[in-house]
């Protein structure tokens, strides 16, 4: 069997089996694509350890960031230990495969100020205008930042999905868990707003009738379209590009800032290890230095 007949078969397994997020499978997809067409037509046993390094080295190369390789490097040695309990390679070519060490790099956090400013005003004028693409647009960033959401979770929101007297929604995160996460008074405002007057006029068919936020066709909102939005709404903030996750990690920065603890952090993102969330105590730790360098006197 070559590597691209395999890697399908190993493709299914993550996603059926494993249920990876679709984001990690089309990760794992691109990756092992780049292998096989690294490689041309190799049968799958004749990958050796050498052909691999070579792979990583021209990655490298291409100036791909470590991240990158590190994925690689992961996507490569689960392959190939799968290919080895399904019996279709006598030895595992990947497990001496080493990929450079992931670089620590801080997330992007907005201020809170600001992006309070940003948001009050954006909900004044949709409020104003009654614009239906404009309260969506309020509605989605402030759910993204009260709720901490990723951008897939935002897209997936079901109507049904909502409690909107308790201030919560039911979102599916990473390996397809469920999770409740609340959002605040400020977003609670903006979705109201958006569900009564703006979705109706976005709603112009059936095709998505269960989706809480519709393009302008009328069908489900993708992440694509989120992403234009944050960048147009919100990258004033940066001088720059920033994309939905920067709303979720000023999210879960200002409320380690305003005194929630770890472990409710961690529950609230959905994430596995407590280790993920203490990235965000490093951002406020920063902050912190950066205003005593600023303010005190002895700094």
């Amino acid at each position: 069997m070559d590597i691209s007949e395999a890697a399908e078969h190993y493709l299914r397994y993550v996603a059926d089996v494993r249920r990876l997020s679709p984001a990690t499978v089309r990760a794992y997809r691109s990756d092992l694509a780049d292998l096989a067409d690294a490689t041309g037509p190799t049968q799958i046993g004749d990958v050796d350890l050498e052909m691999l390094r070579n792979w990583m080295w021209r990655a490298s190369e291409r100036g791909e960031a470590r991240s990158t390789l590190a994925r690689r490097a992961a996507a490569v040695r689960t392959f190939f230990a799968w290919a080895l309990d399904a019996n279709l390679i006598d030895r595992d070519p990947a497990v001496r495969l080493v990929a450079p060490k992931r670089g620590r790099t801080l997330p992007k956090v907005a201020s809170a100020d600001g992006l309070a400013q940003l948001l009050d005003e954006l909900g004044r004028s949709a409020g104003a205008g009654g614009d239906p693409v404009e309260l969506r647009d309020h509605a989605m960033l402030e759910l993204l930042y009260g709720a901490a959401l990723r951008v897939s979770e935002l897209c997936a929101l079901d109507l049904m999905d909502l409690d909107r007297g308790r201030q919560t929604a039911r979102v599916w995160g990473k390996g397809s868990k469920e999770r409740v996460v609340p959002y605040g008074g400020a977003a609670a405002r903006a979705l109201e707003a958006y569900l009564v007057r703006g979705r109706p006029a976005l709603a112009v068919t059936g095709a998505a009738h269960r989706a809480v936020f519709l393009g302008v066709r009328g069908a489900r909102i993708g992440s694509r379209s989120v992403y234009d939005v944050v960048a147009r709404r919100v990258g004033v903030l940066s001088g720059g590009n920033i994309g939905p996750h920067a709303l979720r990690h000023s999210g879960a920065t200002h409320l380690l800032d305003g005194g929630a603890d770890l472990r409710s952090v961690q529950e609230m993102l959905g994430h596995a290890s407590l280790g993920t969330t203490q990235i965000y105590t490093h951002v406020s730790s920063e902050r912190l230095t950066a205003s005593y360098r600023l303010a005190h006197p002895r700094a």
